[in-house]
């Protein structure tokens, strides 16, 4: 009975540990990634307020092109006997 009860306790406990450790993890990561993004936005602002200053009113346009080239493939026939053409 002891023996139960003392497991009983013990998992209640390691759950409520796991629970503080995991909200304390989540924590750490969620400031360590603001810090980042506070870090990578000081880092650019010369560059996005020179992508501003170019583009009218401010907006960028962005697009993809795509070049195809066209062109024609000739064939010919060859038989066994024929002369190379040149």
């Amino acid at each position: 009975m002891f023996r139960n009860l003392f497991a009983l306790l013990a998992g209640a406990v390691l759950l409520i540990l796991g629970f503080m450790f995991s909200v304390l993890v989540l924590a750490v990561v969620a400031v360590l990634g603001l810090a980042a993004w506070g870090y990578l936005r000081w880092k650019t602002r010369k560059f996005r307020r020179a992508m501003q200053e170019q583009s009218p009113d401010g907006q960028v346009i962005d697009g993809e092109a795509i070049v195809v080239e066209e062109y024609g493939v000739g064939t010919n026939n060859v038989l066994l006997g024929d002369p190379p053409r040149q």
